[in-house]
Order: structure tokens, then C-alpha cells, then sequence
């Protein structure tokens, strides 16, 4: 499917979230066989129950818009999870203060808080070292110079 096909849902999605400004879209995926994969987010998070009414709300619509074919696609609906990069500038206002992966365009990797969050860029606060050996460096990035930002879980 094409990324015509991938604007024409979005165009479907945007309605459904319209009513609830807290929530919003982050992407789209459509793989070979048909199988879309939408993924969702808020600024406080998503609950499953946002995402099955997302789900069903969308499924049916793309049932009548022949946009797909008709018994031959799938639909899941969700959260970008952990496992997925940060996309949105919303995304990374929502994070802000939780601990993040940086892989720049360069090929190098930060690992810190994410501190603050900017139009064009974001501020990382990384720790070196430990005890009296210490250190704390505040990185500022522009985005055009970030490859992935992750989200780390720290226990």
C-alpha cells in the first residue's frame, strides 16, 4: 500500500480523536499483507480501553471507505510501547524528567534524563562516574542531529 493509503487513514483517525485533544496520532505502518498498524499516544498515556475503541471505530470505517480490501486487512491499535523511538515533539514533552537512549546521526549514544524540551532541540543531563568521581553534563541536541531518541526503563 502506498503512503497515499497511509494519509487517506490518518485522515480517518483524526476525526475519531478529534473530541479528546489529549490523545493523538504518532504513525501509521501498513505492512504487505495488509496488516495496519496504528500506534497512538496521550499526553498522560493511553489506556487499552482508548485503544479498542480506536480500534473499532477505525475498522469500521476502513470497512467502508474501500481503502482496503474488503475481509482481507487487519487493524491493531496501540501505544508506541517502549521498544519504539520517540517521533512527535509531543512525545518527548510528555517524557520529560525519565531516562532516555540518544543514538545521534553521527553514531553515537548518550544515555541520560531528559531534562528539557525545545522547539528545535532537547536538553540530556548525563551522569559519568561515581561517588567523588561524579560528574553531571548537561548535553543540549538539535533534533536534526538525533538518529532515535528511547526511552529507558530504570529499576
Amino acid at each position: 500500500m502506498s503512503s497515499e493509503t497511509i494519509k487517506a487513514i490518518e485522515g480517518l483517525i483524526q476525526p475519531i480523536l478529534t473530541g479528546e485533544p489529549q490523545y493523538f496520532l504518532v504513525e501509521v505502518r501498513i505492512k504487505p499483507v495488509n496488516n495496519i498498524k496504528v500506534f497512538i499516544d496521550g499526553d498522560q498515556g493511553i489506556s487499552i480501553e482508548k485503544c479498542v475503541q480506536v480500534n473499532r471505530a477505525l475498522y469500521k470505517q476502513l470497512e467502508e471507505s474501500g481503502l482496503v480490501p474488503p475481509d482481507n486487512f487487519s487493524l491493531e491499535v496501540s501505544s508506541p510501547g517502549l521498544d519504539e523511538p520517540l517521533k512527535l515533539h509531543r512525545q518527548y514533552k510528555k517524557n520529560i524528567g525519565r531516562q532516555v537512549e540518544l543514538v545521534l546521526q553521527d553514531g553515537s549514544r548518550i544515555d541520560g534524563r531528559l531534562l528539557e524540551v525545545s522547539e528545535d532541540g532537547i536538553i540530556v543531563e548525563e551522569t559519568k562516574g561515581k561517588n567523588k568521581k561524579k560528574e553531571v553534563i548537561n548535553h543540549t541536541f538539535l533534533f536534526e542531529n538525533i538518529k532515535t531518541t528511547k526511552i529507558q526503563v530504570v529499576f
